[in-house]
């Protein structure tokens, strides 16, 4: 039986703990500084809306740890002694392991703008981030965003829900045009607006203004906004301080090799904090959404128990919520078309809905499936992106993949019928959404 330490309680850690429990007898402990038990960090923005309460961020019951008999300490490592095998913690504790998983996560991006750290200044990752702008919600009137991608927008409709007016500052042309397609971008953009955001496209923040706590910032076209909030979004970073000038290889991130193996003996990274050092085809080194840390959790559980396991993210997939708008995306969508991608992007002539479909202009092949206020089945897609099923294919068989048709009106028609004025094709849809169609057409 091995000492395992788990520095890092979020979806990677507790993946790995749980996995490990599931085909060891291990000694596990998880350590994390922020909280005691694992949180939902994606429905941080729910508590602070009302929707749910603290306690239903926690995923497990208390007494699930216990039961499984996975310790949970909170602290601070504050060093390593990779030799010795060793961690100290905040308290002075030496704590001795065997195999060493480093689940550490993001950590906000700062541009170290003079006077970031006036009262009222704040980014959304962590716990005590939550709690801060929850005790200093009652100041705010008036609120400066700064930074255009999927924090900032959960911060715009926190802050929209309890009334406060709210500015956003982004760089790009459009909302998150540097991911998104600019039709989508588009649409997104003018979204935030009709919620009543002030969106600033192509302005970043120039200076903050304020003694103690922040009044105003000023942009780079010059204007003064009054605020008692200013919200820093403009991403994260694995975070990896604690290893600078260790014997760990560090990059961006921890580089680990397909197994999640550090250059350290008995050293694992998983997580936000991982880099590969050589990526899977099509995908990026660092990769800091949920699925990724949960699938390298499993992963690493397999390897320490003597499984030879490759981490294999599969094809990617991203989710996310533009305050009504649900958005999906199924495999190589890019913000912008390459040279040998063919596009089918269909929009609702009234409602704020799209389709996008990519496709190789030589092979025919489906690359990738974008998706606005619609969505997909996740299996569907990607078996289709899996198995290089041609365009015409996919799209004569498009209604399987539709996933709530009994709350959306079918769009498949208008769509087929875009795609064959704009591939010259003559599509005829085949069976639909109906849940046997769907498990015959996965099981075949």
């Amino acid at each position: 039986m091995k000492n395992i330490y788990i520095i890092g309680n979020g979806i990677s850690g507790v993946t790995a703990a749980r996995h490990l429990r599931k085909k060891s007898e291990h000694q596990i402990t998880l350590i994390s500084e922020e909280s005691e038990y694992f949180f939902s960090r994606t429905a941080l923005m729910y508590s602070y809306m009302g929707h749910m309460q603290w306690k239903d961020l926690m995923p497990y019951p208390i007494e699930f740890w216990k039961k499984n008999r996975i310790d949970l300490l909170k602290t601070r490592v504050l060093s390593i002694d990779f030799k010795n095998q060793n961690l100290m913690t905040r308290e002075g504790q030496n704590l001795n392991y065997d195999i060493l998983i480093l689940a550490t996560g993001s950590t906000p991006n700062l541009s170290n703008w003079p006077r970031q750290n006036l009262t009222g200044v704040g980014c959304l990752y962590h716990q005590w981030d939550l709690q801060k702008l929850e005790e200093y919600s009652k100041n705010i009137q008036q609120a400066v965003i700064t930074g255009g991608g999927l924090i900032g927008i959960e911060m715009a409709e926190m802050l929209h829900s309890r009334q406060i007016q709210t500015t956003m500052l982004v760089r790009e042309k459009e909302y998150w045009s540097n991911v998104l397609p600019l039709e989508e971008a588009q649409m997104i953009s003018a979204h935030i607006r009709r919620h009543g955001i002030d969106l600033k496209l192509q302005t970043q923040l120039k200076e903050i203004k304020g003694s103690d706590k922040v009044t105003a910032v000023v942009t780079d076209q010059n204007d003064e906004i009054s605020c008692q909030w200013l919200g820093l979004t403009i991403g994260v970073r694995p975070n990896i301080d604690v290893f600078k000038n260790t014997e760990l290889e560090i990059d961006r991130g921890i580089l680990v090799d397909a197994m999640l193996k550090t250059n350290i003996p008995n050293v694992f990274a998983i997580g936000d904090c991982a880099q590969q050092r050589q990526a899977k085809p099509g995908r990026k080194d660092i990769e800091a959404v949920w699925y990724t840390g949960r699938i390298m959790g499993k992963t690493v559980a397999s390897v320490i128990c003597g499984e030879r396991t490759e981490y294999d993210p599969g094809i990617w997939f991203n989710s996310a919520k533009f305050f009504d708008i649900e958005y999906q995306v199924y495999g190589e969508i890019s913000s912008s078309i390459q040279e040998n991608v063919e596009s089918i992007f269909w929009r609702h002539p009234t409602v704020e809905k799209s389709i996008r479909i990519n496709f190789d202009r030589t092979t025919k092949k489906v690359l990738g499936f974008n998706l606005m206020g619609i969505r997909f089945r996740q299996e569907v897609c990607e078996r289709w992106i899996n198995q290089k099923n041609d365009i015409q294919q996919v799209l004569q068989n498009i209604r399987l993949a539709f996933f709530d048709p009994e709350f959306f009106e079918d769009c498949s028609n208008d769509f087929i019928q875009l795609a064959n004025q704009k591939t010259g094709m003559n599509i005829h849809l085949n069976a639909g959404w109906e849940l046997n169609n769907v498990l015959n057409f996965l099981k075949n």
